[in-house]
This record gives structure tokens, sequence and C-alpha cells, in this order.
């Protein structure tokens, strides 16, 4: 005979205990509140957001990992990456002191940035926890926007968030300071003896400061490690990676049960794509370049402008007079990206077409093109004005060129040597640019090559705007679409200044 326990619940009854009370064991988690702008992030977050909260905040983030990564590839100083990455944090993802409100930490508007900056990095470690290269590059990037978040912080706020972490550091006594004060005078680079005696010093074991330990700015003794109090960022980051990286494996281990969740797991995957390039989308209002003639007659003078898988195509076109479907596909969309019209879109590509009869491109070209414009075809297709251009991200993964074809990528789909010889025939002569852009290459990251190709191509122009101060530092973010390109290099050439309508689109396409 089973012994029957009376003390659980009787399955056919309603159980009436609150799910959240089941699933966590303090839900006094469900309504964080953020005293400080600082966040290790080793709480996760059991409130309850929209999908479009999750997948809107999670882009935004998106954008700044993927500007801080691209400064990194580009060996730009820490100074140059701040003054890039400030205004895009502006932009994305702000985060506000307590001293810029009269409230303080309690104001609304401070606390949804923090909630916004928390929940999105919880978001996008699922999404990077699945293999070990992606866990290892989210660590990285996320790391050095600590970095730059931590030296930008106000001092007193700074201190506050340091002495709530409650880290495992042991302060010398002023006994112990004064007996090695010699020897903390000669191991610490730069230090003066009124620092010491006025400074605060701890101890930590010499594993957790490994950045000092290797440009050996630290006393060792015992297997401890003396750090004054001005070096307390290297201990606060050794922290923040211990953590980050025992929240990936945990994160890891956990991924397999969403699969069954249809939602999230689309979405997830889709943002882990986007790591390699951020995907973007044009809006209808940064399709028009004031003053600029685009039409079907001067394609040939504006391709100077072009990037090259769209110099590519156009190169092509010209000297085989017909491109393939996909081809033909990629570059009517980028032609309708730049401005040019549906009419003059027929009249370049019948003109281009010059071996074939009128009735042969009536009957197997012109639809296509009609109905890339939204001229033809559904409703839907109708309604929504045609197709939009494909950002760097779509030609980079959707359907690779084959025997034949001149679509997509060119540094993602040539050989090194064919892209070497076309990178010269566009122009690009210089040794050392071409040699760092081969190894992007085999290194897989390819827009950054694209990018390094155009910072070359632009170099004068770049200064120039600079110089002026008429173009800030988002608007030379890194690119990521080739209409983005165009429209950067036309305006660089001729003189024109970025803006919301002539420079590059804001909305990410998911």
């Amino acid at each position: 005979m089973i012994r029957q326990d009376y003390n659980r619940i009787d399955p056919k009854r309603r159980s009436t205990i609150d799910y959240k009370k089941k699933q966590f064991s303090t839900p006094s988690w469900t309504q964080n509140f953020f005293p400080n702008r600082l966040n290790l992030y080793d709480i996760p977050p059991t409130a309850d957001i929209t999908l479009e909260q999750f997948e809107q905040w999670a882009i935004d983030r998106l954008r700044i990992l993927a500007e801080l990564e691209a400064c990194s590839f580009r060996n730009k100083t820490p100074a140059e990456t701040a003054a890039h990455i400030t205004p895009l944090l502006q932009k994305w993802l702000p985060l506000h002191s307590n001293t810029s409100s009269s409230t303080g930490a309690q104001d609304s508007n401070l606390q949804l940035e923090r909630q916004k900056d928390h929940y999105s990095h919880f978001i996008l470690r699922l999404a990077f926890s699945s293999t070990e290269d992606l866990r290892r590059r989210f660590a990285r990037i996320e790391n050095a926007l600590f970095r730059l978040r931590f030296q930008n912080d106000d001092v007193r706020e700074r201190q506050r968030f340091v002495e709530s972490l409650q880290l495992d550091w042991e302060a010398v006594s002023e006994e112990e300071k004064g007996a090695l004060a010699e020897d903390l005078v000669n191991a610490t680079p730069g230090l003066r003896r009124q620092e010491i005696d006025e400074g605060g010093w701890f101890k930590v074991d010499f594993e957790a400061v490994p950045e000092l330990v290797e440009s050996r700015r630290v006393f060792l003794r015992a297997g401890k490690a003396y750090v004054p109090v001005r070096e307390q960022l290297s201990m606060v980051l050794a922290g923040f990676n211990a953590n980050l990286e025992k929240g990936l494996e945990l994160a890891a281990r956990a991924l397999p049960r969403l699969d069954e969740d249809d939602r999230l797991t689309p979405i997830l995957n889709h943002l882990s794509k986007n790591f390699a390039t951020p995907d973007s989308t044009l809006a209808d209002s940064d399709s028009v370049l004031p003053g600029a003639p685009v039409n079907a007659a001067s394609i040939d003078a504006l391709s100077q402008h072009f990037p090259l898988c769209m110099r590519n195509l156009h190169m092509t076109l010209r000297k085989n007079s017909h491109l393939k479907h996909f081809g033909r596909l990629q570059y009517t969309l980028f032609l309708k990206g730049i401005g040019l019209t549906l009419e003059d879109c027929l009249i370049f590509w019948r003109q281009a077409f010059k071996l074939i009869t009128d009735d042969t491109f009536n009957k197997e070209y012109r639809y296509n093109v009609r109905h890339s414009y939204g001229d033809v075809g559904g409703d839907s297709i109708r309604r929504g004005k045609g197709y939009s251009p494909f950002s760097c991200q779509r030609i980079l993964t959707e359907h690779p060129p084959g025997s034949g074809e001149s679509h997509g990528c060119p540094y993602r789909h040539f050989s090194v040597d064919n892209l070497m010889t076309l990178l010269q025939t566009t122009g690009v002569n210089d040794r050392e640019v071409l040699r760092v852009v081969k190894e992007d290459v085999e290194k897989k990251r390819f827009h950054i090559a694209c990018n390094r190709v155009f910072d070359w191509a632009h170099k004068t122009d770049i200064a120039r705007v600079k110089d002026e101060g008429s173009w800030n530092a988002a608007d030379l973010d890194t690119i990521v679409h080739p209409n983005t390109y165009f429209k950067r290099s036309y305006l660089l050439k001729m003189g024109g200044k970025a803006g919301p309508g002539n420079e590059r689109g804001d909305e990410m396409e998911m």
C-alpha cells in the first residue's frame, strides 16, 4: 500500500500559489531599484517587459557593442574611442548620473534608463552564450563598455558604487603601510611618498589583478598584491569579469530550455548573427540626397562613390551587358535606395542590356524591376513600396554567389587574390592598406575591411570635416549598409553636411 503524502497539493485542485513565488525564491527582485549608474549585473531581472522592449533594448545595446569592437579592430586610442562612443551612448543607451536630477536616484527617468541597461545586458548575455567564441567576444566588449563608463563616472558616485560592492579587499593598516613604505614606492611607478602616507591601500590575491601584475605596477608579497586606491579600476574590472564569465556559463546551461519558446528563440538567434555585422535598414527620408543628379545617365559617374560590392556589380554589368537574377535584385534595390526612380531604373537596365531586343527585355526583366519598386505584385508589396535595399548583414549571409554570379560581398565571397586585384582595379594601391585588409578578411572581419578602405579613400575629406566641426563622431560611425557608404562618400566629396535626412538610417532590421 502506497502512503499518501498529505502535504502535497491535490493535482485535481487548482493551485493557488503564485507561479512567480514557485519559480523565484526571492520575489522581491521583481521590482529592481538601481541606486547607482554603474552595474555589475549580478542580479538577473525578473519583472515583465513587452516583446517589443525585449527586442529594441537588445538592438540598441548591440549597436554600442558593435561600435566598440570596430574601434578596437581599427586600433583607435582610448581617447578616440571615448570621443566616438560617447555621443552614440547618449543616443542609444543613455545612462545619466544621480547628480543630473534634483531627486537623485529616485528619478523615474533615471530608473528607466538603468532598467533598459540592465535588461539589455542580460538579453544579449542569453543571445551570445551559445558558443565559446561568442561568450569570449561578448565578455571582452562588455568589459570595454564598463571600463569606459567607470572612467567617465562622477567621482563621488563612483566611490559609492565601489563601496557598495563589498568585494574581498583587505585594507592595509597604517603600521603595515609604514613598514613597507620603501617597497611600495619602488614597486609602484609614478607614486610619491606623500601619496603613500595620505592614500588608501588594499591587499588582494595577485590573481585578482593580472593587469597590474603584468605591467609591474603593484608590490607583491606572500601571494598578495598591494594596490593603491587610484588603481581600484583594475580590481573592480577583475570582479566584473569574474561575475560575467560565471553568468555566461550559467546562461549557456539554461539556453536549451528556451528552445521551446518560439517567441524568444528567433530574436536571440538573429541577435547572435548580428554580432558579426549589425543589420540596418534605411528610412524613407534617407533615400533623398539634396542636389544629387541621380538618373539613368549619371550612374556611371556616381559609381565612384559605390561600395566595392556594388561597384563590382556595375563593372560586371558594363563588361557583360548582363547580370544574373540575384545580382540584378541586389543592384536594383541599391539604386532604388540612392534615389533612382522606377522610370529611370527601367531606362538604365534597358540600356545596360543592349544585347537583347525590347521584346525580350519586356518579357523577362521589366516585371522584376517593377516588382522591386512595389509597382506590381500583391497588396503587401505595393503598400510597402517594394523591397528595402540589402544591408551588409543580408549580403554577407544570404544567397552566396555561385558560378557566373557577381552578387554578394567581395570581402566575404572572393578569394584573397581576386579581392586584391579588384581593389587595385578600383584605385586602392596603398600596400599597407591592402595588407591590413587582407588580415581583416582572414579574421572574417569583412565590414571592418570595407570601412578601412572607405577611411583610406576619404582620409582627406574626413580630416577636413573633423577640423571644421561640421560632422561629429556619430556621423562617422561604422558603415553597415551599402547605401550608407554611398551617401557618406557623396557628401564627403561634395562638401555636404551630415544630418538625419542626408546621412544614414537609424532603424535596425530584424
